[in-house]
This record gives structure tokens, sequence and C-alpha cells, in this order.
């Protein structure tokens, strides 16, 4: 019997193997052009592709460390295809609006660079996320050294009256697009 990848051991839980089987052979088509399918899955798809879990299922790190892979060559192509048809000045230009946004959010004052969740609530930790955002503007503004999996990867704690995670995650996935939009 053929797996894609590693599984893991049947008590502990991995990702859904035909959902993860399904996923890739559809941007398998997609990359490839087949079947119409050429532009129906992008990097941003890939980034926000979840899994349900499962007993003895595929290994998390080696799915995950795939779809970051996949997801550079989506982004790569996506990057190519523009310059050939905005021409590359547009394409980096573009790429310095959404940057100057994302500069502009991080630059705010400490504890107020996102929306709150309710005390009675559970957000990220204001404190985990602004140190996260220094290091960010340190990258935007000095070039200091951060790669993309080090954002896409960070990981905050739970805090009552935290930053509203769904807008920290929109900032990390612009961070992202910009990160791989002038790779």
């Amino acid at each position: 019997m053929h797996s894609t990848f590693p599984r893991v051991r049947r008590p502990r839980l991995g990702y859904h193997v035909e959902q993860v089987d399904a996923f890739l052979a559809r941007a398998r088509r997609a990359y490839d052009g087949v079947g119409g399918d050429a532009d129906a899955l992008a990097a941003e798809d890939i980034r926000l592709t979840a899994f349900s879990m499962q007993k003895g299922g595929y290994s998390t790190a080696h799915v995950d460390g795939a779809l970051e892979r996949l997801e550079d060559a989506f982004a790569a192509r996506e990057r190519q295809r523009a310059a050939a048809d905005q021409g590359e000045g547009e394409w980096i230009n573009e790429a310095r609006a959404t940057a100057q946004v994302v500069i502009n959010r991080l630059a705010r004052p400490e504890g107020h660079r996102f929306d709150r969740v309710s005390l009675l609530a559970v957000g990220y930790s204001t404190r985990e996320v602004d140190r996260f955002a220094q290091k960010l503007m340190r990258y935007f503004r000095d070039g200091a050294p951060i790669s993309v999996d080090d954002v896409r990867t960070v990981v905050f704690r739970p805090q009552r009256g935290g930053y509203r995670e769904v807008q920290v995650d929109i900032v990390l996935d612009a961070v992202v697009d910009v990160m791989l939009a002038v790779r």
C-alpha cells in the first residue's frame, strides 16, 4: 500500500488521509493547468487550507512542510504571471503598497495594534503579538533577518481580552504575501 506521507501511530491523531490526498490531487491539476483548473488555486488558498484529524492519519509535520513548499511554488508562479501581465515594476509596487499597509498597522502603539476582544473572550496575547510585531518592523525597516517560515509558524498564547485573532492572522498572511512576492 502506497502512502503519500508517513502516518502517525494508530492512537495518535494526524491529518485525514483522504482529504490530504484529494487536496494534493487538486493542487497538481491546478498547477499543471489540467481540466481548466489553472487558476482554481492560489498560494493564499494553500496557506488557508485545513484538514480534519483522524487516528493514524498523515504526520502533520510532513504535510505542513509539503504545503509550505507548495505555497512557495504557487507564489513563484503567480509572481511570474503577474510580472509578465503587469510588468515587474507594477508587481513590485503592489508588494510595496501591501508592505506599507502592514507597516502602518505594526507601527501603532503597543497594546493598540489590533482590536481587542471583550474581557470575557479569548484572543491572542497582546504582549507576544507586540513582541513579534517589533521583529516584523525590524524586517521591513532595517532588513533584519526573519524567514517566511517564522511568520507562518508563529504561535501566540491565548489571553482574555487579547487581540482579535482574525485581524492578527490577516496581517500575518499579508506579511507572507509580501515576503513571497519579493523573493
